[in-house]
């Protein structure tokens, strides 16, 4: 065997993601929020982008080739490219939603649970010392409204005895609302119990002893626990669900609330489904006229010259992805459209089972485009607003040779309890007897998963006496 040194030629081929190609499938699986964000950082970043006040109709434009190095300049005549593409004129638009409010309509803050507590504490008339153990106390609360820390923790850092911050803690426990800095849910309710002066005896033993087997359905245990009859423990939890486990929830912080904006919407016109995609508020872009006539005539220096045309390339790369995005997801949104009319027409219970492949397949597209075009985007439709991923499930086959969503089986589910004797609920294995009777192959585990997936409690937990 001989070895050595030579040279060879040989050809191979290789999959090049390009710097372009990234921005296209990043842009791609933005959703329109998140667009809006990442055109404006671009607008920062690329002084040849500019946005141009109302609809604007783009032009194809093909992005720039890389110079060459030898060379030092791009393959694309930009002079004869602006010529030929020419400017679009903008459009001046009048501000309609600009209105005489007057200042008081607008609020800059929603008082979140600690300013409310604060407040009922400043109305207390503590003395100083006793007014910070209360501030502490207060501030050491959960967003459920549950304290963190013990009493005598606080009676260290406020530097006062263990019944003075005790003696503070049950002053908070009588603010608004009722069950307010409790240390767990059992003294919680109880404090809820002597607020609302609720007189029944029996719904106090239960809050103070049998929160755990009520939480677990064992209702006639408790029964014979304390001597009673089911019908009048089923009266003492009927009672006890009216009050609030987590008193903090309502002064949640506005913060956290997640506004939606639909990526595409559907509407129903003349027996017709029309596919809008929503990209009204994305700022339309177009070139700066002052770097194009720079370009144009050449008026700059060799360096800005490159420095421009990179750019140029960059913005005109960009729009193109946005175009290209705002083309693919209405085809994924057509197909989708048009293979779920029934589920459109009639509701959930028609939803047909759906995968990627089949949208791929039907647009021409690789099913990593469908994955990235519905990822995090949402439409707006006449039966309300959906995630895309909502509309590809799995499904259970069917006695007729087709297959019926998940999300069917979930609905029609749901309908067999809402309809059921309360006194006596379906089991598992009868709810899978009537799918079954339905033409439905599905088994009793299908019915659990599913059912648990919509948060339904097991036949034991919903029985009432």
């Amino acid at each position: 065997m001989r070895m050595g040194f030579r040279i060879t030629q040989e050809q191979t081929q290789k999959l090049i993601m390009t710097p372009e190609l990234r921005v296209a499938i990043k842009i791609l699986q933005l959703s329109t929020v998140e667009l809006v964000q990442y055109i404006d950082q671009q607008l920062i970043e690329n002084p040849v982008l500019e946005v141009v006040e109302g609809p604007v109709e783009h032009e194809a434009e093909e992005p720039v080739e890389k110079a060459s190095e030898k060379e030092n300049q791009v393959d694309i005549d930009w002079e004869q490219y602006f010529e030929d593409a020419g400017e679009p004129k903008a459009e001046k638009t009048v501000n309609r939603d600009r209105e005489n409010r007057p200042f008081d309509n607008f609020v800059t803050a929603v008082p979140n649970l600690h300013d409310h507590l604060l407040f009922q504490l400043s109305m207390a008339n503590l003395p100083k010392n006793e007014w910070d153990v209360g501030e502490f106390l207060i501030l050491s609360l959960d967003d459920n409204g549950y304290l963190q820390c013990s009493i005598n923790e606080a009676a260290v850092r406020c530097g006062v005895t263990v019944e003075t911050a005790e003696k503070i803690l049950k002053v908070i426990q009588g603010f608004d609302p009722p069950g307010i800095a409790a240390r767990d849910i059992r003294e919680c309710l109880l404090i809820q119990y002597e607020q609302l002066e609720i007189k029944n005896e029996l719904l106090k033993k239960l809050i103070e002893n049998y929160l755990g087997e009520l939480a677990e359905g064992k209702m006639m245990k408790v029964a014979k626990k304390l001597g009673v009859s089911l019908p009048d423990i089923q009266k003492a939890v009927d009672e006890l669900k009216l009050l609030e486990p987590k008193p903090g929830r309502k002064f949640s912080v506005s913060d956290n609330v997640r506004y939606i904006v639909p990526d595409l919407v559907v509407e129903r016109v003349d027996g017709e489904y029309i596919i809008m995609v929503n990209d009204v508020s994305a700022p339309r872009l177009t070139l700066n006229p002052f770097y194009k006539e720079l370009v144009r005539t050449g008026s700059s220096d060799p360096e800005s010259r490159k420095f421009l045309e990179s750019k140029l390339n960059s913005a005109v790369w960009l729009m193109r992805s946005i175009e290209q995005r705002r083309g693919t997801l209405y085809k994924v949104a057509r197909y989708i459209v048009d293979a779920q009319v029934d589920f459109f027409e009639k509701g959930i219970k028609y939803l047909k089972p759906m995968i990627l492949k089949h949208v791929a397949d039907a647009t021409g597209l690789h099913e990593s485009t469908v994955s990235r075009a519905t990822s995090n985007k949402y439409m707006q439709t006449p039966k309300g607003l959906f995630e895309l991923k909502f509309f590809f499930s799995s499904g259970i086959s069917h006695i007729q040779g087709s297959a019926v969503s998940s999300e069917a089986v979930k609905k029609i589910i749901r309908e067999l309890i809402d309809a059921e004797d309360s006194q006596k609920p379906l089991s598992d294995q009868k709810i899978a007897d009537i799918l079954q009777d339905k033409g439905m192959d599905i088994s009793r585990r299908t019915v659990a998963k599913y059912r648990d997936e919509t948060g339904i409690l097991s036949s034991a937990r919903r029985r009432r006496y």
